[in-house]
């Protein structure tokens, strides 16, 4: 089973060696070790993948691969905390002797030379464990093996209790037997036991299906491990070889090679109407393997299911929503949802009651504990049955309040290998190795959280999950990280709670149970670790046995008072995030604890915790890269912010003014400081990493040189817009060359005069909020502008006439109080390539007139 390791170390690995690019100063007189030591590590990383593959089958093999990763760890640790000390030295003037620099870089050579020969072991191991290069072998887990042949699926053994498929089976009925003539990929799309293979095989058995392709019908199960040659043989089998007169064919057909079965399974299927149901797909390489399409035309048909113009068709059911539409772009996925509570329960019912609806005459009690346990399911089809089944063996009240009480473990392991979290896995093993850390990395977040995408988005960042294809161009990394997102969202691993406008995900959820198997995973790699998940502090827990001492991350989701009274041993900790903590204030002397005891935090995260002040010991934390601190009570921040000197994003709002230290930070990369109150000078123009900057003042803006600020993409700007001067503003706006989105948000006693954004070459995105005494004219607006959203404008005069010239809006929002009049015309030919229009609030408008051709591409 191929885990997280190897992706895990190679992030580690590589953070390393930026590390000591960084840090060279405070590595001065020990960085050939360390190079050395970058090296070492380097060198074993090639044999990882294949370790990966071999650690489920052999036990001495995954000790091997913890043993890496601790070393990995290590190496971070002994280099984080050398730098720890140098800092200090060079702060402390009348420590910064020759002794204490010598004895501080002679325990980190003792530290390394004990390091290496761990390595030295470590690779001595490494040819008895068999282990090789990548490239030079592959395996096939024979677990993997067996799991793919208890999955097995087969369209005779249909399910007796089908609950919530009536609506979906009649849908795919219809485009089975119905619709244009030409060969057709249909696609069921959804999580691992969501019900795609129960749906496929009662919609194969049909009545309707079976009379539409009465003699040419087949179902072959694909798997992850996808082998060409017995799929088409499955087939093959199933159409042509039906009776002992064809054993002389079949022993024929078992002779040819994988390509020549290809191409005799096309022959036979030409001119005939056929469905072929290909269940289990799990990638495009794969669909392009069984199809044979040529990787140089995508467009390609392929050579094995060929279009006679006779209403042929393929049903493929796949977790991967990509997948789906590679196969046939033209083609809608049906994409398939949970089911309902009460459809749950009926499905549950008919398993454990042997009852479909009846379950009224069963004990109340049994009925209570069963709802509650079916509420845990989440509407996965698959897990309610394995309960239900599970359950009907005894109907003890007893028995059912064990399973209540430790729903997850049982949900794990009945059923051994056909097991719902064995099912889920299965995803997790497709996993690309560069998605799996952020899929461990929801472990992180509380049952039924809903997760900003923007917060993710920073986090997976800060972390070292998300590297652009030069590892360095930070401006891509933003939108690496939503294709990250987007390719769990289509792997079904991620569901979507929220999108905007224009049809990117804002919030999103993990599934109780998919969250269940990051958390088992994470722990295996010591990615994450609490004692209690549910409840890390509590009671029965005793303070030395809190966290493991090697713990990276933590997740806190009890309240600070009592998380800050525990010991902690956990000096390496490089993640700290407070969630659902509570309403009480948290005292100032309650956070020392984090400056003294986590001295190599790199994301240190207090929202919605609320505090009232940070103590100034948070300043010596230099390794941190993330601070959030939304939504607390905090008004000030301490000077000493200013030291944190490898800070990328701080994240804070409705402070009384932010300390002018920030210009000190020159690694910051996102900064949001939002509603501030008081309008004090903000040095900001040395920030030269910068790319996001929100909540800045206008009036802080003009006292800055904006043409210092090369890497800004996204500005959003408060406050009185008539302190600054417009021709000006609007002079230092042009002067960012690579500026996208602009946000203008005027105080409710402030006013926009008529803007002229002609001059911002590069702007895309453009939202104002605030009173405007009059519209821009259309060559006002920036020429590139293809976003634009007004709200709270006031404008007494139809905005449509001047809007609908701008011509590459894409999307248009206004909202709330953005006109005040009551009619709306848009003329013929107006808005040339708009797709969305928002009308949000506008509480007066009682007609909107469109002329014929106008807004020709709105969705």
């Amino acid at each position: 089973m191929k885990m997280a390791t190897e992706a895990l170390v190679s992030f580690a690995v590589e953070r390393l060696g930026d590390k000591l690019i960084q840090e060279a100063k405070f590595l001065k007189g020990v960085s050939r070790q360390a190079d050395r030591l970058h090296r070492d590590l380097r060198a074993m990383q090639c044999f990882l993948e294949e370790a990966d593959k071999k650690q489920e089958e052999d036990s001495r093999v995954r000790n091997w691969v913890s043993d890496i990763r601790e070393a990995v760890y290590n190496a971070e640790d002994i280099i984080d905390m050398f730098i720890l000390n140098a800092q200090s030295l060079r702060r402390n003037f009348f420590l910064k002797c020759g002794l204490k620099k010598f004895i501080n870089r002679y325990k980190f050579g003792k530290k390394i030379e004990a390091l290496q020969l761990g390595l030295l072991d470590i690779s001595n191991r490494r040819e008895a464990l068999g282990i090789k290069n990548i490239g030079e072998g592959r395996s096939r887990s024979a677990e993997n093996q067996m799991l793919q042949g208890l999955r097995r699926s087969s369209p005779h053994a249909e399910e007796h209790v089908v609950v919530g498929l009536e609506k979906e089976a009649d849908e795919l009925v219809n485009q089975l037997i119905g619709g244009d003539l030409r060969r057709r990929v249909i696609s069921l799309v959804g999580m691992g036991g969501i019900g795609k293979t129960t749906l496929a095989k009662k919609v194969y058995n049909h009545r309707q299906v079976v009379e539409c392709f009465p003699d040419c019908r087949a179902w072959a199960y694909v798997s992850p491990d996808c082998r060409p040659r017995d799929v088409y043989m499955q087939i093959i089998k199933q159409l042509v070889c039906t009776s002992t007169k064809d054993q002389q064919v079949l022993e024929m057909v078992e002779k040819l090679q994988e390509h020549e079965l290809g191409d005799f399974l096309h022959e036979h299927l030409n001119e005939k109407r056929y469905l072929i149901v290909l269940d289990d797909v799990w990638s495009c390489r794969d669909w392009n393997c069984l199809a044979k399409v040529s990787s140089n035309d995508p467009d390609c048909l392929g050579n094995v299911f060929p279009d006679g113009g006779n209403g042929s068709r393929l049903l493929l059911t796949t977790r991967d929503k990509d997948v789906a539409l590679h196969a046939d772009a033209r083609s809608t996925p049906q994409e398939m949802q949970l089911l309902s509570k009460q459809k749950s329960w009926n499905l549950f019912c008919g398993k454990a009651f042997l009852d479909h609806v009846d379950a009224d005459r069963y004990p109340p009690d049994l009925v209570q504990l069963g709802r509650e346990m079916v509420d845990k399911c989440n509407g996965l089809p698959l897990a309610i049955v394995v309960l239900g089944g599970l359950l009907s063996r005894d109907m003890s009240h007893t028995e059912w309040r064990k399973v209540h009480d430790n729903i997850n473990a049982y949900l794990a392991k009945e059923g051994s290998q056909t097991g719902v979290m064995t099912v889920l896995n299965l995803s997790y093993i497709d996993l690309p190795s560069y998605l799996k850390p952020c899929f461990l990395h929801l472990s992180l977040f509380p049952e039924d959280y809903v997760i900003s995408t923007r917060k993710l988005f920073l986090l997976w960042i800060v972390e070292g999950f998300v590297l652009s294809a030069e590892q360095a161009d930070q401006q891509s990394m933003k939108v690496m990280a939503e294709v990250y997102l987007n390719e769990l969202i289509n792997r079904n691993l991620i569901q979507v709670v929220r999108m905007s406008v224009n049809a990117r995900v804002v919030e999103c959820r993990v599934h109780d149970l998919m969250r269940e198997l990051a958390i088992r995973k994470a722990k295996e790699q010591n990615f994450f670790r609490t004692h209690d998940i549910e409840d890390p502090l509590s009671s029965s827990t005793s303070n030395s046995s809190l966290f493991s001492s090697k713990c990276r991350r933590q997740s806190i989701y009890s309240d600070m008072e009592r998380y800050a009274s525990v010991e902690h041993n956990t000096p390496y900790l490089r993640s700290l995030l407070f969630f659902n903590i509570g309403h009480e204030i948290c005292r100032f002397s309650q956070l020392d604890f984090i400056g003294k005891c986590f001295k190599a935090l790199r994301v240190l995260d207090l929202e919605d915790v609320k505090v009232e002040s940070l103590p100034s010991i948070v300043g010596t934390l230099i390794h941190l890269r993330l601070l959030g601190l939304r939504h607390t009570c905090l008004k000030l921040l301490p000077l000493s912010i200013g030291n944190l000197r490898s800070l990328q994003t701080l994240d804070v709002n409705n402070l009384k003014q932010v300390p002018n230290v920030i210009w000190k930070i020159q690694n910051m990369r996102y900064l949001y400081m939002e509603g501030q109150k008081y309008d004090i000078p903000l040095k900001v123009d040395t920030l030269e990493n910068l790319q996001v900057l929100s909540g800045i003042t206008f009036k802080q803006w003009i006292q800055n040189n904006s043409s210092k600020l090369t890497c800004l993409g996204k500005l959003k700007l408060e406050g009185r817009y008539e302190l600054v001067e417009g021709v000006e503003f609007w002079k230092s706006i042009a002067k960012l060359r690579v500026l996208e989105s602009l946000y203008l948000k005027a105080s409710e006693e402030s006013s926009f005069p008529s803007l002229a954004m002609d001059s911002c070459l590069y702007l895309s995105k453009l939202d104002i909020k605030g009173h405007m005494q009059k519209l821009s004219e259309s060559f006002q607006f920036p020429p590139n502008l293809s976003q634009l959203t007004l709200d709270s404008c006031r404008l007494d005069c139809d905005p449509m006439p001047i809007l609908e010239k701008l011509p590459k809006l894409l999307t248009l929002r206004l909202r709330a109080e953005s006109y005040l009049g009551t009619e709306m015309h848009v003329s013929a030919n107006g808005f040339p390539q708009l797709k969305v229009l928002q009308l949000f609030e506008l509480s007066k408008v009682i007609k909107l007139n469109i002329e014929n051709g106008a807004i020709p591409w709105l969705i």
